[in-house]
């Protein structure tokens, strides 16, 4: 049986303005509309408001100054930084890139995952898990999250490397259309599993990138988890002092 529930409110509408910030309806450098603005555009109560905006400001889209209100930060630095890992992993041939398909299985959704997708804890999805490699050596795990419904219909759950990308073959099978990603990067420890497959000793933390790929509307169709060994990853960040 396939769940379809809707992401949080909260997510949707953090969601939203970020795509404002990214189109220009909400230039880096001014204020966002007033909670209670808010609160009036889109219908929605206080607190999922509040949250929304403590969503935006974790991640860097936002932030507030004292005696000004919430300000636009623009696109985050750290979400530049990262953008190719998740256009890669969502436009990756795992026919011809360099590495292999570890693992197809229906497994238990992963909580990060099903928040995400809008899953309750207990759903099961398909995960296609891919070992990118570089001279031999492990440079990236990719594990990639599939909802039942999304599954019908395609061959995503086949054993075999997939010729094209996962998007053009969802796209083409499904008849829909991938509009965005949005991507979260976090650190955390490997399971045993993850370090294992990365050849990561004990104790080395990862960089996750958790690539949401979504459509026009916002419904997410397949959530990446792409780990990145961070004893081998240099990142730099500029940035303006004010």
């Amino acid at each position: 049986m396939a769940y379809e529930v809707e992401a949080p409110k909260y997510v949707r509408l953090a969601q939203t303005i970020q795509r404002r910030i990214e189109d220009g309806t909400y230039p880096p450098g001014t204020r966002v509309p007033s909670e209670n603005q808010l609160v009036q555009s889109f219908g929605m109560s206080r607190p999922t408001v509040v949250r929304a905006l403590e969503l935006l400001k974790r991640d860097g889209w936002l932030e507030s100054r004292q005696g000004y209100g919430t300000i636009v930060r623009g696109r985050p630095e750290v979400v530049e930084q990262q953008d190719r890992r998740g256009r890669v992993a969502l436009n990756r041939d795992e026919s011809r890139a360099s590495g292999r398909l570890v693992e197809v299985a229906e497994v238990p959704v992963p909580a990060r995952v099903a928040s995400a997708l809008g899953l309750p804890k207990r759903a099961k999805v398909l995960m296609r898990r891919f070992l990118a490699e570089e001279d031999g050596e492990a440079v990236e795990l990719v594990s990639t999250y599939f909802p039942a419904g999304l599954v019908e219909g395609t061959e995503l759950a086949s054993t075999d490397a997939l010729r094209g990308s996962v998007r053009e073959h969802v796209e083409a099978r499904k008849k829909v259309r991938y509009d965005h990603v949005t991507e979260r990067v976090s650190a955390r420890l490997p399971d045993s599993g993850e370090a294992e497959l990365l050849g990561l000793p004990d104790g080395v933390p990862v960089l996750s990138v958790l690539v949401i790929a979504c459509d026009a509307s916002g419904q997410a169709l397949q959530v990446s988890d792409v780990l990145l060994p961070a004893d081998r990853q240099e990142l730099e960040d500029t940035y303006r002092l004010n």
